[in-house]
């Protein structure tokens, strides 16, 4: 039987073209993040399942990527549940194995902890355009910090990145996890269906408010508190401001701290933005993890209909590893996302280093060999790029593609 060439389905090989464009996508996040004071940190691609399956990852935990025992802990004929099989799982985000790291090692971290960490996750998804089952994500982190700061550095720093890389015009919607509660509770919902009418929520922005009454009907719930929910969101729509006018609505409902914090960082992120961005308040901005506790945000691309990345607070994690809460922040940008608009928009790496081609013909011999690879390690030091390489047969096509991939200047040596 044939190997196959194929990668596994869901995953992809990466072209010089593209991985020259992801290198440079990662030099930027990592220098515009330590700017802000950011740390890299690096986790193991698996983590232990009971990390992954503690109900904090929402909808993901269903698509983990389990890991059996091994050698004689592997007993297949003895096994009568999951749990005698499988002893660890692929990383699904980045966020359960940074709150394990920290757990692990804050005695020899500073407070707060400002994390960036940048590697390949792993999901059990349906493959499709931009979604794979491999792919990477840029994390920024702040643990320890438990005021709006955290928010608004993470916003302040994500932004400035992505308005580096060209994109202008973009927003960052932003929402309450305790909104979302409170108008709920205020509707008539009871506190054991919130998750499912999140859920029902987070699909507006494709089947609308009608669409969203139409399914909340079908799971049962109660007319009149499908009426009073969605007046909220016409109420929002229609206020000059709809943080204002939901605590107003809202209140006995909702801590009054909310509204202050939102409208705080709201305000200062805008007066102090270095990119072409708006600040939007969504009440319908949902994010699927269930680890979020309060503000929650999303990089949101109108002009290409995208999302590019998002985030929020998490404070109530890092105790589940160590039976104390620590308040926790993150902001997570879709990198693969990003690579893909980026390819498509005809993006070239800016300012790179001049690039030589060096052919060689054959039977060169080994004096001259030596003088061109001694040259060439000069024109290396002085900061340009040289490729040496033996003369095709068919030169005219070998300098073509040379051409096509940025060698502007070669240089043929012959041996007379």
């Amino acid at each position: 039987m044939a190997l196959s060439k194929k990668p596994v389905n869901g995953m992809k090989d990466i072209l010089p073209e593209e991985m020259q464009i992801r290198d440079y996508v990662q030099q930027v996040i990592k220098e515009t993040y330590r700017s802000f004071g950011f740390t890299p940190i690096e986790t193991p691609c698996m983590e232990n399942i009971a990390n992954l399956s503690n109900k904090q990852g929402g909808e993901n935990e269903k698509l983990i990527f389990k890991v059996m025992k091994r050698g004689e802990k592997l007993k297949v004929a003895e096994a009568k549940e999951e749990a005698d099989l499988v002893d660890f799982g692929m990383r699904y985000d980045l966020t359960v194995p940074l709150v394990r790291f920290y757990s692990n090692n804050a005695n020899d971290l500073p407070s707060p902890f400002k994390a960036i960490q940048m590697g390949n996750v792993w999901r059990a998804d349906r493959p499709q355009r931009g979604r794979y089952r491999q792919f990477m994500q840029c994390d920024i982190d702040i643990i320890g910090e438990p005021t709006n700061l955290a928010e608004i550095e993470l916003i302040l720093a994500t932004t400035t990145t992505i308005g580096k890389l060209g994109f202008k015009n973009f927003e960052i919607r932003i929402n309450e996890r305790r909104i979302l509660k409170a108008m709920a509770a205020y509707s008539g919902f009871a506190e054991e269906d919130f998750d499912t009418v999140f859920i029902i929520l987070d699909k507006m922005d494709k089947i609308g408010l009608d669409g969203v009454a139409e399914e909340l009907e079908k799971e049962g719930y109660a007319k009149e508190s499908i009426e009073k929910y969605l007046t909220l969101f016409k109420g929002v729509e229609e206020a000059e401001n709809g943080i204002k006018y939901l605590a107003k609505t809202l209140e006995g409902y909702l801590d009054p701290e909310v509204e202050r914090n939102l409208l705080e960082i709201i305000d200062t992120v805008e007066g102090a933005k270095a990119a072409s961005f708006k600040m939007v308040f969504d009440p319908t901005l949902v994010r699927g993890m269930s680890y979020y506790t309060g503000t929650i945000f999303e990089i949101s691309m109108p002009e290409l209909g995208a999302a590019c990345g998002g985030g929020g607070r998490y404070d109530k994690m890092v105790g589940k590893f160590t039976g104390q809460d620590v308040p926790a922040c993150g902001f997570s940008i879709g990198f693969e996302r990003i690579i893909l608009l980026l390819m498509e928009s005809g993006f070239t790496v800016p300012t790179q280093r001049p690039k030589v081609a060096y052919l060689i013909e054959k039977g060169c011999p080994a004096e001259k060999l030596g003088e061109i690879i001694g040259k060439a390690q000069e024109e290396r030091a002085a900061g340009k790029q040289v490729l040496v390489v033996r003369m095709n047969k068919n030169k005219k096509f070998q300098k073509e593609k040379l051409d096509a991939e940025g060698y502007k200047e070669i240089i043929e040596f012959f041996n007379k």
